[in-house]
């Protein structure tokens, strides 16, 4: 579990800052819910077999002796509180979340016990029109961060219920017959969730699943008509993606559709962004049945991309202006100034030197802090209740100017 510090945390608010807008753009709404629930919660949604549940929660007994869990993923507590809250029942529900997960798993770059999460889930919408919508928010993320031609899109679906099982007998029997191939893991999935083994990482299992039957040879008419409902939509939307019909999702709740951001610019292959269909989670969870879809996004592993590849250009500096206090006398003009500036430019990030120093110990913080705007007071500006500015990008002549005009020139200069 990591800290964040002031270093990076510049560009984890301009990533959560650039989320907002694209999620305000599509008319999304954020909900909060407790970053601690019931143990139930998970074990009735994620499943009680998986690697989740199984092994890498954090769960404890609270002094009424009742099971409490650090939230693994978000998707079941969204749908807990739209049953409890009564957001889901005969309605239509756009939704987005950004929190801290926890899960006890080996730490790795870009993965940690405690990460951060952004995702959006829908409700009350089962055609796939609203399955595009979401993909095609994501892609429109990676537009705003520059990392469109760093990712691609894996796209499969699971089926109904039905032909899920339908497929997991004709999986389970072809994996029967080839158990010397499977690693230890695969051998154990095959026992309590055999798609899984699709999922595998290993190479000597991912040979052995090379002729595995396909699960779209097994999809349901209307799962058909479905997924090639959303094909012709991101078609004629423009979004490239791939048929992977070995994908599979890591939790037992997903149906029909799932999709994947995948990308190697972290070295080997890993997920950025994934999600999917859960029609049957809200009833599974004690709602009246409600078709849903949305996705979840690893904040830890874009950000690390984001500066992997370099594109962190666009985090602004934490102080636009540095206001310089030049004797003791000019201290409380220097902060008076300051406060004028923060009531006429609410938007300006100013600030205003403490300690005292000359001017050289002065201009060298204003300059560590990586101002682009230093204001220089000393007596001759106090007495003349004027300012002098000193710009520290580009080639723009130091000026004086009164009081009066400062704020119309700041305004001019940071454009906004």
């Amino acid at each position: 579990m990591n800290d964040c510090l002031p270093t990076d945390s510049a560009v984890w608010q301009w990533v959560e800052n650039a989320i907002r807008q694209v999620v305000a753009g599509y008319g999304y709404q954020e909900l909060r819910t407790p970053i601690v629930e019931s143990t139930d919660l998970f074990k009735r949604s994620i499943g009680e077999v998986t690697d989740i549940v199984e092994k890498e929660m954090y769960t404890f007994a609270d002094r009424n002796g009742d099971s409490l869990t650090l939230r693994p993923e978000n998707t079941a507590c969204c749908v807990r509180a739209g049953n409890q809250h009564g957001l889901i029942y005969n309605q239509q529900q756009r939704i987005w979340y950004m929190g801290p997960m926890f899960r006890h798993e080996r730490p790795q770059k870009g993965r940690y016990r405690q990460f951060h999460q952004f995702g959006i889930e829908t409700f009350g919408i089962d055609g796939p029109d609203v399955d595009a919508e979401v993909i095609m928010l994501s892609a429109r993320l990676w537009k705003v961060f520059g990392i469109s031609e760093h990712v691609s899109l894996e796209l499969n679906s699971l089926g109904s219920n039905q032909a899920r099982a339908n497929y997991r007998d004709a999986l389970v029997a072809y994996l029967n017959e080839r158990k010397d191939q499977l690693d230890e893991d695969s051998l154990r999935r095959l026992e309590t969730n055999p798609l899984r083994v699709l999922d595998s990482k290993n190479p000597d299992v991912q040979q052995a699943i090379v002729d595995a039957p396909s699960l779209l040879d097994y999809l349901d008419d209307e799962s058909k008509a479905h997924f090639e409902g959303l094909c012709n939509k991101l078609d004629a939307l423009g979004i490239a993606y791939r048929i992977n019909p070995r994908l599979v999702r890591g939790l037992d709740y997903y149906n029909r559709t799932v999709f994947e951001w995948v990308t190697d610019s972290l070295g080997s292959q890993g997920t950025v962004c994934a999600g999917g269909r859960y029609d049957g989670l809200v009833e599974q969870l004690g709602g009246k049945p409600s078709p849903a879809v949305g996705f979840a996004m690893g904040l830890e592993r874009l950000v690390l991309m984001l500066q992997t590849l370099d594109l962190t250009s666009q985090v602004p500096q934490p102080v636009d202006v540095y206001v310089t206090a030049l004797g003791d006398s000019t201290e409380l003009y220097a902060m008076g100034l300051s406060e004028e500036l923060r009531d006429n430019l609410p938007w300006l990030r100013i600030q205003t030197h403490c300690g005292g120093g000359n001017m050289k110990k002065q201009m060298k913080r204003a300059d560590k802090c990586g101002a682009p705007v230093v204001i220089i007071l000393g007596e001759n500006e106090m007495q003349e209740n004027a300012a002098t500015i000193k710009f520290m990008r580009g080639d723009k002549q130091q000026q004086s100017v009164s009081k009066a005009e400062l704020t119309s020139l700041l305004n001019e200069y940071f454009e906004h």
